[in-house]
């Protein structure tokens, strides 16, 4: 256990089996079994946010070559999971979606610290198009990150207008109320006040939930809602939770917490089940 470790989770869902949950801070449980669990750790290196993951004595060398972007789902959906996460985010995921898969450019989801691994990783994809900036918390490096791919990929950055701040107060698209908004064909932005009065969701394909600190997996496998965490409104939340059910999505994706994959029809239920529990508390 290190004590600058900031307890953000993302090593203990990226490599379950060596890290685990002691005292809000996680620690190694267990060293690495196999080759795809020594993967599975080297990824949690580095997306480690205060780099308080040691890594052995060699370090970080060749090896970890091609661990980030992790790829998720289907390939041709160009869809990523970007690492590097930021403490000025709380560690928060962020995704990415590659240029290749889609006419419209690249979409970053959420940004992550501001490191030249992190900036090459999204230029070998194809840069981005469109940031997606789920809520005011984690918006991290969304300046650095927007002028890095401004001129040449003509990169706008999303984010609702009840989040908006005097350090976000430059973003480009400020979508405002509860109606979902179109950005393209295959991207959907859907409003869910709760976590904060800005919290927006971002569908992509009707497969894919970017969620924020909306929505995401527990450790028990069951789609959760970060009560302790709900910094506006939580019934406000459980309303926009509900309106949930009005969209297909295969695939959760969040900020915090477990992303993970059910059918549409097994999704929606889990989202129903999830809704009852909400309006109990």
């Amino acid at each position: 256990m290190d004590a600058t470790c900031i307890d953000c989770g993302l090593c203990r869902w990226l490599a379950p089996g060596v890290f685990g949950d002691l005292a809000e801070s996680a620690y190694v449980q267990a060293q690495p079994q196999d080759g795809a669990e020594r993967e599975a750790a080297l990824r949690a290196v580095l997306a480690c946010p205060v780099g308080c993951i040691g890594a052995g004595p060699g370090g970080l060398g060749r090896e970890t070559a091609g661990l980030l972007p992790q790829p998720v789902g289907d390939a041709a959906d160009g869809v990523h999971f970007l690492g590097y996460a930021s403490p000025k985010s709380f560690g928060a995921a962020s995704w990415l979606i590659a240029r290749s898969a889609r006419p419209g450019g690249g979409v970053l989801i959420d940004t992550p610290r501001w490191t030249r691994r992190a900036v090459d990783a999204v230029a070998n994809l194809g840069g981005v198009a469109t940031i997606f900036l789920t809520h005011v918390d984690d918006v991290a490096e969304h300046v650095r990150f927007a002028a890095r791919f401004a001129a040449r990929f003509g990169a706008r950055r999303v984010l609702h207008r009840d989040d908006v701040n005097a350090a976000t107060r430059n973003v480009e698209v400020q979508p405002e109320g509860d109606a979902p908004l179109a950005l393209a064909d295959d991207l959907t932005v859907i409003p869910v006040p709760g976590h904060t009065r800005g919290s927006a969701c971002l569908l992509y394909r009707e497969r894919y939930l970017f969620t924020g600190d909306h929505l995401a997996f527990g450790a028990d496998g069951r789609l959760v809602a970060f009560r302790d965490a709900c910094w506006y409104d939580w019934r406000a939340q459980t309303r926009a939770m509900e309106r949930l059910l009005d969209h297909r999505f295969e695939w959760v994706l969040p900020g915090h917490g477990a992303p993970g994959r059910l059918d549409p029809a097994a999704m929606r239920g889990a989202l129903t089940g999830l809704i009852q529990r909400m309006r109990r508390r």
